[in-house]
C-alpha cells in the first residue's frame, strides 16, 4: 500500500454542502471540493502499519445513522486500487464480465478516512470509477464523496448524466476555434489528409473568413473552396478524391470597436466519433434537447438544416462532400414546429417570422427533393429513397465493397483497385454494378443502412416510412398555416401557400397509401415495388409509423396493434424487422444492423407517439418500459454503456454486426452515449408512471411487470395460437444469441435488492428452468418490484446489481 497522506478538509461545515447530485462541474468545484489543503494533514488506514490489519468499521450505537454518508478519498491512488483489484479485463471498466471480488473500502469524511466503510456490487464500483474520472477532470487529487453518487437510483443517475454531461459532449459547431478538429475525416481513404472546407457560391464572407482563417493559421495548410452554382452528380464525383467539410450556418459578430468575425451555430452529433451533422439522426436528438431545456440549441439545429436546404438543395445525409447528392428522412416541420412550441410567447410575432422562414425551407425540400422524379414514381405519386450519384460510394472502408467488385474485377482481368479507378472514371461500363451501387445509395440515404428489407431493390420502393413522413409534412403545413401563421405563409418565390391546398395534397398521399401500401388481410403496411407493382412481404416496424403522422384510420391502428404489435414486440422492445423478414443468415449471408434481432431508438419513440395518439397510452407505456428497461439494464451492468443500438431480443449492446455499436469504447466514464439512445430515454420516463419507474429503478423485468395485461391481450388465442406464440419467441432468443458476441455469457442479469449471505453476486442463467410460466421471461428470474429500502447493517448495504 502507498504511505501517500490525505489533506484534511473540513468536512463539517454544513454551509457548504451542495446538492450530492450536482453536475460534475459543480460538485468537484464548490463546497468541500472547492479547495486543496496543504497544511494539516491527518493519518489515514493507508498509513498505519499492515499488521494491525483493522477489520472494516461498523457502526456503533453512537453513530449517527442518519447521517449521510460521505468518504474521503486519494483520487489517484483509488483509481489504481479498483483498476487494479476489479477491472479483471482490463478494458477500464467494472462490468458483470469482471471477475473481481466486487467489494472495496473506502474511508468516511467524518474520521478523516481512519473509518473504513464497504461497498459492494458491479454498479456501485463503476460508479465510483466514473466519479473519480470526473473528479480528475476537474483536477481534484483528493475528494469528499456523498455515498448517494455511488447508490443513486441508476434512472435518476442516466437521466442527470445525459441532462448535464451527455447533451455538451455530442456538442459542436464549425469556425476558426473549431475547425482543425471537425474537418479531420475517418472516412477520408485519398493520400492528401488536408482539412478542406467547401463553401457555397454566393456566399462571399464566409469564403472570405475561412480564407483569412487559412493565412493566419498557416500551419493547418486548409484548403477553402467554392461550391459551384449547380451541384451536379458529376461534379461530386470529380471531388470524391478531395473530401471536405461543407459549412453550415454562421452568426456575424461585431465586437465593440467595430471589428467583425462569425461564429458557427452549434449542432450536436449523433455520437462521440462524428463531427458532422447527420439528418434524421438531427430529429430526434432534437427532441431530446427539447426535453432537457436546451432548446437554442435546437433552433441551431432547425437553422442549420434550413441552410443546407437552401445552399445544397436539400438536408444533407451530412454535411460532408461526399453526401451532396444524398438526403435522409425528412422531419424539419415537424422539429421547427416543437421548437417553436417551447419559444417564448412574448416575442410571438418575432417567433412566427423564424417559423415561417424554416417552412419556406420545408417547402422548398418538398417539392425539389422529394416531389420530382427520380425520387417521385409518376404512376403511384408516391415517393422513393432515390439519390443521385456515380461511382463507388467513397465514404466507406477501403474493402467495403470488394466482395461485389471482385468478379467485375476478374471479367476484366485487373485488380480490384485498378477496378474501382477505372469503373470510376466512367472507363468500364458495367449496368448491373450501376444498379447496385443506385440501391446502396437508396439504403444510405433510407438511414436503414443496411437490412436485408432493402437489399439490391431499395431504390424502385414506394416506403411506408418516406411517404408517412411527406404526408405528416402536408398536414403540418396545413395544421400551421391555418392555426398558427393565420393564414400568412409565402415559399422563397413569393407564391402564398393555403391550408386546403396541403391539406388536399395530404389526403390525396393517404388515399394512395392505402391502395398501395395497406394490407388489409395482413393488417400492416408493406413498401411498393414500382418496378415490378407489387407489394414487398418484408414486415417492418416501420409501419407503425402511419400512426406517429396521424395517417393510419382507427381500424387501421387498432387492426396493427391486435394483430401486428406481437410480430415486433419483444423482451425489450420493438424489433426492426421480423426475423421471418430477415430470413436465414450464414457466413456467405451476414445478419444486417438494421434487421432482426436489434431494436433502434427512433423506431420505438415513434411506435410510442403513434399508439398514445391514437388512445392507446397502456401499449406505449408497455413499449416505453421494454426499451428503458434495455437501456437502463446495460447502464447498471456495463458501467454507464448508452449505445447505439440494441439487440433487443437477447437483451444484449455487445453485437456481432457491420459498423459495430458507437458509444461502447471508452474509458472510466461514458462521454456522451449516444444521441438519440440518450434522447429516447429522456422522452421516455414521461411515458412511466410512478409504479413503473420505481420497478424500472429496480430493473424489474418486463414481462414479469406486464404479465396480468398480456394475460388479458392471449386470453382470445387458442392453446395452439399461444404455443406457437411461446415456441417462437423461445427460438427468436435462442437465434438471438448466436449471433451476439456475447451469446454465451450467462451472467448478464441485474438484481437489486439486500446482498446475497455469502457476500458475493449472484449468477442467473439467462435461460433459467425450462419450466417457466408463459408470461415469464425465459432470460430472467423474477425480483422485487420495489427498491431497497434503507438498512442497518454493520456495513454499507448498496443496491446489490449483478
Amino acid at each position: 500500500m502507498s504511505n501517500q497522506r490525505v489533506p484534511t478538509i473540513d468536512t463539517d461545515n454544513d454551509e457548504e454542502d451542495i446538492d450530492v447530485h450536482a453536475p460534475a462541474s459543480t460538485y468537484y468545484t464548490t463546497g468541500k471540493n472547492a479547495r486543496q489543503r496543504t497544511r494539516t494533514y491527518t493519518k489515514t488506514r493507508l498509513d498505519i502499519p499492515n499488521s494491525l490489519d483493522l477489520a472494516p468499521y461498523r457502526r456503533a450505537s453512537h453513530d449517527d445513522k442518519n447521517k449521510a454518508r460521505k468518504f474521503l478519498i486519494d483520487v489517484e491512488e483509488t483509481q489504481r486500487l479498483i483498476l487494479e483489484q476489479e477491472d479483471t479485463d482490463g478494458d477500464y471498466q467494472i462490468t458483470i464480465n469482471d471477475l473481481g471480488p466486487k467489494t472495496m473500502q473506502l474511508g468516511t469524511a467524518d474520521s478523516g478516512g481512519y473509518r473504513k466503510i464497504d461497498i459492494r456490487g458491479t454498479y456501485m464500483l463503476s460508479n465510483l470509477l466514473q466519479e473519480l474520472a470526473l473528479a480528475h477532470d476537474y483536477g481534484r487529487k483528493h475528494i469528499v464523496l456523498d455515498e448517494a453518487r455511488l447508490n443513486e437510483n441508476p434512472v435518476d443517475r442516466l437521466s442527470r448524466m445525459i441532462r448535464h454531461h451527455f447533451w455538451d459532449g455530442l456538442t459542436r459547431k464549425i469556425d476558426a476555434d473549431s475547425i482543425e478538429v471537425i474537418c479531420a475525416d475517418p472516412k477520408n481513404r485519398t493520400a492528401n489528409h488536408n482539412p478542406r472546407i467547401y463553401i457555397p457560391y454566393n456566399e462571399k464572407d464566409i469564403y472570405d473568413y475561412y480564407k483569412s482563417v487559412s493565412e493566419q493559421r498557416s500551419h493547418l495548410n486548409l484548403e477553402v473552396i467554392y461550391l459551384p452554382k449547380n451541384i451536379t452528380p458529376e461534379y461530386v464525383k470529380s471531388i470524391n478524391d478531395r473530401p471536405g467539410l461543407l459549412t453550415l450556418d454562421m452568426c456575424r459578430q461585431e465586437d465593440a470597436n467595430g471589428n467583425v468575425t462569425w461564429q458557427g451555430v452549434p449542432f450536436a452529433v449523433p455520437g462521440g466519433r462524428f463531427n458532422e451533422m447527420y439528418g434524421w439522426d438531427s430529429y430526434f436528438v432534437a427532441l431530446g434537447l427539447l426535453v432537457d431545456g436546451r432548446r437554442e440549441l435546437a433552433k441551431g439545429m432547425v437553422e442549420n438544416f434550413a441552410y443546407e436546404i437552401k445552399h445544397y438543395g436539400k438536408i444533407l445525409n451530412a454535411n460532408r462532400s461526399y453526401y451532396l447528392t444524398r438526403s435522409q428522412p425528412p422531419f424539419l416541420t415537424d422539429m421547427a414546429f416543437r421548437v417553436y412550441e417551447r419559444m417564448d410567447p412574448h416575442d410571438e410575432e418575432e417567433n412566427k417570422a423564424w417559423l415561417r422562414e424554416i417552412l419556406k425551407s420545408a417547402i422548398k425540400e418538398y417539392h425539389e427533393v422529394w416531389m420530382v422524379e427520380p425520387r417521385l414514381d409518376k404512376k403511384t405519386m408516391l415517393s422513393r429513397y432515390r439519390p443521385d450519384g456515380l461511382g463507388i460510394p467513397p465514404e466507406t472502408e477501403a474493402s467495403h465493397f470488394d466482395h461485389i467488385i471482385e468478379p467485375y474485377a476478374q471479367k476484366h482481368n485487373v485488380s480490384i483497385e485498378e477496378f474501382d479507378q477505372l469503373y470510376n472514371d466512367g472507363k468500364i461500363i458495367e449496368p448491373e454494378l450501376d444498379e447496385y451501387f443506385l440501391h446502396d445509395r437508396a439504403v444510405r440515404e433510407s438511414g436503414h443502412d443496411t437490412t436485408y428489407r432493402f437489399d439490391k431493390v431499395c431504390a424502385n420502393l414506394a416506403t411506408i416510412d418516406l411517404n408517412t413522413l411527406l404526408y405528416k409534412y402536408e398536414m403540418d403545413l396545413a395544421d400551421m398555416i391555418s392555426h398558427v401563421l393565420g393564414g400568412q405563409l409565402e415559399d422563397f418565390y413569393g407564391e402564398k401557400q393555403y391550408a386546403h391546398v396541403w391539406a388536399a395534397r395530404a389526403k390525396k398521399r393517404r388515399q394512395r397509401i392505402d391502395q398501395y401500401l395497406w394490407n388489409e388481410e395482413k393488417s400492416l403496411y408493406f413498401d411498393y415495388n414500382t418496378v415490378t407493382e407489387k407489394q414487398e412481404t418484408y414486415e417492418t416496424v416501420t409501419a407503425f409509423w402511419a400512426m406517429w403522422a396521424g395517417c393510419a384510420s382507427e381500424h387501421q391502428a387498432k387492426s396493427m396493434a391486435k394483430n401486428s404489435l406481437s410480430k415486433f414486440e419483444v423482451m425489450g422492445g420493438l424489433v426492426s424487422g421480423t426475423e421471418e423478414s430477415r430470413g436465414n443468415i450464414s457466413i456467405d449471408r451476414p445478419n444486417r444492423q438494421w434487421d432482426f434481432p436489434f431494436g433502434w431508438a427512433p423506431h420505438q419513440i415513434m411506435a410510442w407517439e403513434g399508439f398514445e395518439k391514437y388512445g392507446m397510452k397502456d401499449l406505449a407505456r408497455r413499449l416505453a418500459y421494454r426499451w428503458l428497461f434495455t437501456i437502463t439494464k446495460s447502464f447498471v451492468d456495463f458501467n454507464g454503456v448508452v449505445p447505439e443500438k440494441f439487440d433487443v431480443v437477447g437483451l444484449s449492446h455487445k453485437v456481432e454486426v457491420e459498423y459495430g455499436n458507437v458509444g461502447v469504447d471508452f474509458k472510466f466514464v461514458p462521454r456522451e452515449g449516444f444521441g438519440w439512445m440518450n434522447t429516447s430515454f429522456q422522452l421516455g420516463l414521461g411515458y412511466l408512471n410512478t409504479q413503473m419507474r420505481r420497478a424500472l429503478g429496480t430493473c424489474t423485468i418486463p414481462d414479469l411487470l406486464f404479465e396480468k395485461a398480456m394475460a388479458r391481450e392471449h386470453a382470445d388465442r387458442t392453446p395452439e395460437e399461444e404455443e406457437e406464440w411461446l415456441e417462437r419467441r423461445r427460438s427468436s432468443v435462442i437465434n438471438a444469441r448466436q449471433i451476439t458476441q456475447n451469446g454465451c455469457v450467462n451472467a448478464a442479469i441485474t438484481r437489486i435488492g439486500p446482498p446475497s449471505p455469502s457476500g458475493t453476486e449472484h449468477v442467473t442463467s439467462p435461460f433459467g428452468s425450462p419450466h417457466h410460466s408463459p408470461f415469464h421471461s425465459p432470460l430472467h428470474s423474477p425480483r422485487n418490484l420495489h427498491p431497497p429500502s434503507s438498512t442497518s447493517s454493520d456495513h454499507l448495504t448498496p443496491p446489490s446489481y449483478i
